[in-house]
């Protein structure tokens, strides 16, 4: 079957399209039911998996994610996010999807290539972390679909299915890449967030607005669009400094990080030499 807002090919079991976020099995007049569930964080930030015990810690600006694997068992994560692991580890990575996969996941901003990380000869540490300050929230999911901002995932239980997919084509001049992550399954997911990470739950039919810079993940049946800030035009949107927005339609609940690693880069911008330049203001500051 097609969406009927998109046209795009959709297996006939869908609930929701996957480009344009359409809920596919809501009629006129009626708002979608949400699953049960919803997201579930722990408030501790302590949990076990599938072999595998998890502890975030230094909540807030410089959170860590400290993983006990327990011998045989593995995680993987996203390329780079280790910071640290026992001897006893062992790191593989591949190229998950294919020729096809690494290539969109690419575009998206992420890396080609997926780390596995096994303990081998008996139990083992390993740690992560995202490249930039922010804290990481430990989603236990349970036969669950989200889609996740691709800058936003960490890493995750190996039972988790992780694909990158079409967040359609204004998301390229939102500054967030052209995919979003779809990640299915059951098991430890871990989102990282630039900031703190704020929860966002919508009632049924309730609409709400996040700017495209600060989303990091949500429910992937809340059918959702990307439209212009400001609705009365492109050059107010321009000049409110807002450009593109997403607009949800509850029931379902957004996971929202308060700040936005494009702006806070923009505003660093003229601190640092241009390439024509023979200095910068910070090396002014030191006397360079």
């Amino acid at each position: 079957m097609n969406c009927p807002k998109c046209a795009t090919q959709l297996p006939n079991d869908a609930r929701f399209c996957s480009v344009c976020g359409s809920n596919i099995t809501a009629q006129p007049g009626t708002h979608a039911q949400a699953p049960a569930g919803g997201i579930k964080i722990d408030s501790d930030g302590r949990g076990s998996g599938r072999g595998y015990s998890f502890d975030i810690q230094h909540a807030g600006a410089f959170a860590l994610a400290v993983i006990q694997l327990q011998a045989g068992q593995s995680i993987q994560a996203e390329a780079g996010a280790m910071v640290s692991m026992s001897g006893n580890i062992e790191l593989q990575s591949q190229m998950k999807g294919g020729l096809m996969g690494a290539f969109k996941r690419m575009v998206g901003g992420e890396s080609a290539f997926v780390s596995t990380f096994t303990a081998h000869g008996g139990p083992g540490e390993v740690t992560f972390a995202p490249g930039s300050p922010g804290d990481i929230a430990a989603i236990e999911m349970n036969n669950q679909l989200f889609n996740v901002q691709s800058s936003s995932y960490l890493a995750g239980d190996i039972g988790l299915q992780v694909n990158t997919n079409w967040g359609g084509g204004r998301t390229f001049f939102s500054g967030e890449g052209l995919f979003v992550l779809q990640v299915q399954g059951s098991g430890l997911l871990l989102v990282s967030s630039f900031g703190s990470i704020h929860r966002k739950r919508l009632s049924p039919g309730e609409r709400y607005v996040v700017d495209t810079g600060h989303l990091v993940a949500w429910e992937s049946y809340m059918p959702y669009e990307l439209r212009r800030a400001a609705q009365a035009g492109w050059l107010r949107s321009l000049v409110s400094g807002e450009g593109i927005v997403a607009e949800f339609t509850g029931p379902g609940e957004i996971l929202i990080q308060t700040r936005n690693l494009a702006a806070f880069a923009g505003m660093l911008k003229p601190f640092f030499p241009s390439q024509s330049g023979s200095g910068s203001t910070i090396g002014n500051l030191f006397g360079e």
